[in-house]
């Protein structure tokens, strides 16, 4: 089995600069790519930020931060990733534009480079027949923020072979990640469920069953998750919660998936969540200040 010992990332944005500061704080030689300078910087920003974080809380040792700060670079040319045994795609989630990269890198990499895509959701099959390897592509679902939820899924396609699940797995241990194998079918086990209960809540919403707070603290003190559906709903983005929501009710045609009608509102209306400010909570500074009374009905 050959080791991973380089990785190129694709897309400098709240994924993949996460995904290249665990790699490269447990050793791999990374390559953040994006096309925006500007993206790198602040990426390069919030990497910073992350690892004074961790050495003031005694979870990053000085040896671990001066092998960051060599084992990273940043670029904006896609032709830097031709080195590169593992390529991380953590870019929007739209099939075509996954599906483009794909096929544009595929031609660039070593022959036993192995492509991964981010994706939450996406076919890892139909992302993978993009290219001229699909024994060698696989998912790797992360979770935000990657440096401190410690979830890897990981998403074996019908044709991903077990030398490139082996060294993918070799590959999450080492960056401190409990890792999950998920067959490729739609939304995987996480964001199936994940969307199930968010879509639900949603639905209790609009019913007049009760708050959007009490819900999630129902769900946070009565089955001990640490971050209501509503809440996270707002954490992941209400405009890719919908994404996701009709792939997966056009993927499996059950109620269960079909949008509720206040997501559907709240995103025509600008309600993205955090992102935004406004969601089913009020947000400032990245953090939730008070329930947001003004929901559409």
């Amino acid at each position: 089995m050959n080791p991973i010992n380089n990785i190129f990332v694709v897309g400098a944005g709240q994924m993949g600069h996460g995904i290249a500061f665990v790699s490269a704080l447990n050793g791999y030689n990374v390559q953040l790519f994006d096309m925006s300078s500007d993206a790198l910087a602040l990426a390069e920003e919030k990497m910073s930020t992350h690892l004074q974080k961790g050495l003031d809380k005694g979870k990053v040792s000085t040896e671990q931060a001066d092998a960051f700060t060599n084992n990273l670079r940043t670029t904006t040319s896609i032709d830097d990733c031709t080195s590169a045994d593992l390529f991380i795609e953590a870019i929007p989630e739209k099939m075509s534009l996954k599906k483009e990269l794909f096929k544009d890198v595929d031609k660039r990499l070593a022959e036993q480079a192995i492509i991964a895509s981010n994706t939450s959701s996406l076919s890892i099959h139909e992302l993978a027949l993009s290219t001229s390897r699909a024994d060698r592509f696989v998912g790797l679902h992360f979770f935000n923020p990657v440096h401190i939820m410690k979830l890897l899924e990981i998403i074996r396609g019908p044709r991903t072979s077990d030398d490139t699940y082996n060294r993918v797995l070799a590959y999450g241990e080492a960056i401190n990640k409990s890792c999950i194998t998920v067959n490729d079918a739609p939304g995987f086990a996480t964001s199936r469920l994940g969307i199930t209960l968010g879509n639900e809540a949603m639905r209790m919403v609009e019913q007049g069953v009760a708050s959007a707070a009490d819900i999630d603290q129902a769900m946070k003190l009565g089955y001990g998750h640490p971050m209501g559906p509503l809440m996270l709903t707002d954490w992941v983005g209400l405009d890719v919660r919908l994404g996701i929501s009709n792939y997966l009710y056009d993927e499996l045609s059950t109620d269960t998936f079909r949008p509720p009608r206040i997501l559907r509102k709240m995103v025509e209306a600008g309600m993205l969540g955090r992102k935004s400010g406004r969601g089913f909570y009020i947000w400032e500074n990245g953090k939730a200040i008070s329930p947001n009374l003004e929901l559409p009905k």
